[in-house]
């Protein structure tokens, strides 16, 4: 079953979304072009959602991937919650108490953010006012607080996150009395999201990283080729600076039994992550909080185990590791994406399709065919596959898609194979699901004249 490309095209073109800059936006010339996003399901419904907003009352851009496991709701709560959460941290505290005098006396609130949003990406209006009043209480605390400091960037991310799963874990503890609203908060916080979320603001660039989604800066270096600079780390099994992390926090009789087949407790990929109270809460308050709880969440076979060897929670933490990072005039986009695209994808490879992409231009490689036996007309076949491939390029508007096509269509010999592509887009949902992840992608391009000026002025 063959799709055309035209309906290659529109299967991958679905969820795609671009946001050019104001050139000057009145307050300040930013260094940030605009950016890309798109994203490609293989969940149904998709688990991964993505968020990108202006900061309106400090400078910054937020831009963000989350991926979710046990479902969407918690991927979809914190995708809307913790850009607002940010903001509050990083707000001084005049801007604060003017935004409480607001909601005091009934007038109408500063906007915190601009959103840039896809027609598909979803907000939940029946949590709306709960979500708020946590918010409220978060920034009637942070005034009560006030050291008369600015904040820092680095700390207002690591706060904000903390905050956020703290209200996550609170509200369903606390439920609702309506039954919608209470089985809604269940069910964010019983299911799980890794985030993985860029601040820009001039120069600086902050990352701030809770599980396994990866951003990575495409460097163009001086003869022109792409490097890629890790800006995050996976906080899962391989990275055994996590493991060592996990391990001290425990017990050392429970050494054997925290990370089992590369999964803590032998059952969670990521080490870290929102929601998930199943890794978090007592086991006396999971039981209370599941037989108190609505009928449906007693259906739910996830909520009612317990993990094996749950001797000394919490296992596992919402608090992000922050990256900061200077920009230079040679940092020329960043790639914020979920595990689908690294699973498939090495970061080297990304940094040179994305800076191919938004520079049309191609450093031709001499064509690898790895140790395969190549006759002349094979030879003949990849040639023009490759100069096809230099037309088809044009084809994509938007960079997030590019890197998809890749990522999904990519032979052996790192060309988009049409055959390939086409056989994986038209797989069931049940099936797609046994081949490939779901794939959220944002590719941020830098402005980088306004930040060699920036350099300049320091």
């Amino acid at each position: 079953f063959y799709l055309t490309p035209t309906q290659v095209n529109s299967i991958l073109k679905a969820n795609e979304y671009s946001f050019k800059v104001p050139e000057f936006d009145g307050k300040n010339v930013s260094s940030v072009l605009g950016f890309d996003s798109n994203q490609l399901p293989a969940n149904a419904p998709i688990e991964d959602r993505r968020s990108a907003a202006t900061c309106l009352q400090t400078r910054g851009m937020l831009l963000g991937v989350f991926d979710g496991h046990a479902g969407c709701a918690c991927a979809q709560a914190v995708s809307e919650r913790l850009f607002y959460y940010i903001a509050v941290s990083l707000l001084p505290h005049e801007t604060l108490l003017e935004i409480e005098n607001a909601v005091e006396s009934g007038r109408a609130l500063l906007p915190i953010l601009q959103w840039h949003k896809h027609p598909n990406d979803y907000f939940s209006k029946e949590a709306s006012k709960l979500y708020f009043n946590s918010l409220r209480t978060y920034w009637q605390e942070l005034i009560d607080l006030n050291s008369g400091e600015t904040t820092d960037v680095r700390e207002a991310l690591i706060n904000a996150f903390k905050r956020l799963d703290n209200d996550i874990s609170l509200e369903a503890q606390v439920g609702d009395p309506n039954s919608f609203l209470n089985y809604l908060v269940l069910r964010v916080a019983f299911s799980g999201a890794t985030a993985c979320v860029a601040h820009v603001d001039g120069v600086d660039l902050h990352v701030a990283n809770t599980g396994d989604s990866r951003a990575m800066l495409g460097v163009q270096e001086e003869d022109g080729s792409w490097s890629a600079v890790n800006l995050s780390y996976d906080h899962n099994a391989q990275n055994e600076r996590e493991v060592k992390r996990v391990k001290m926090e425990h017990p050392k009789s429970e050494e054997k039994s925290l990370v089992k087949q590369d999964r803590l407790l032998g059952l969670l990929m990521p080490f870290r992550a929102f929601g998930d109270v199943k890794f978090k809460w007592s086991i006396e308050l999971q039981k209370r909080v599941v037989e108190t709880g609505p009928d449906q969440l007693n259906d739910n076979e996830y909520t009612k185990f317990i993990p094996p060897n749950y001797y000394t929670p919490p296992y596992l933490t919402a608090e992000p590791e922050v990256i900061h990072h200077k920009l230079r005039p040679q940092d020329k986009f960043l790639v914020l994406a979920t595990d689908g695209l690294w699973e498939t994808m090495h970061r080297q490879d990304v940094a040179r399709i994305v800076g191919e992409y938004l520079t049309g231009v191609h450093h031709q490689q001499p064509i690898a065919v790895g140790g395969y036996k190549v006759t002349l007309g094979q030879m003949h076949g990849l040639l023009a596959e490759r100069r096809a491939k230099i037309s088809s390029v044009f084809e994509d508007q938007n960079a997030a898609t590019h890197l998809i096509r890749h990522a999904v269509g990519n032979n052996e010999f790192g060309t988009v194979d049409h055959e390939r592509l086409s056989k994986m887009l038209s797989l069931p949902e049940e099936l797609a699901r046994m081949y490939r992840d779901d794939i959220t992608i944002i590719v941020v391009q830098f402005n980088s004249h306004v930040i060699g000026a920036y350099q300049n002025e320091e």
